[in-house]
């Protein structure tokens, strides 16, 4: 039996090797092994914040516009400063807790890293 792996894109078993690269005979993908195994390892969430910086969990952000919240009576001002974010997968990537809000999802376009 062969031990190529199976096609990324249709996950047939049929592949072979065309010089350098695997090749799928059923959907004609070709790719680079040595690239496949980078791919997997880059699978990190990356989130940027208005300005274009990468934000980590653990920094420190500040809101540098009005937001309107649901259920409150009054919004998050422009400068509130909010420590030790995480970031989450999903439209508001960013999971925090601001004084005197609680727990929040924010969207990084709306913060800069401080």
């Amino acid at each position: 039996m062969s031990d190529l792996p199976n096609c990324p894109k249709c996950d047939s078993e049929y592949c072979y090797e065309n010089q350098d690269l695997l090749a799928c005979p059923d959907c004609g993908h070709e790719w680079n092994p040595a690239d496949e195994a980078e791919e997997n390892t880059a699978d990190e969430l990356i989130v940027k914040d208005s300005v274009g910086n990468v934000l980590q969990d653990g920094d420190d952000i500040t809101i540098i516009k009005d937001l309107k919240v649901k259920g409150a009576s009054q919004p998050l001002k422009v400068g509130t400063k909010v420590k030790g974010i995480r970031l989450v997968d999903g439209d508001h990537n960013i999971d925090c807790k601001i004084p005197g809000f609680g727990s929040m999802s924010l969207k990084s376009e709306f913060v800069k890293k401080a």
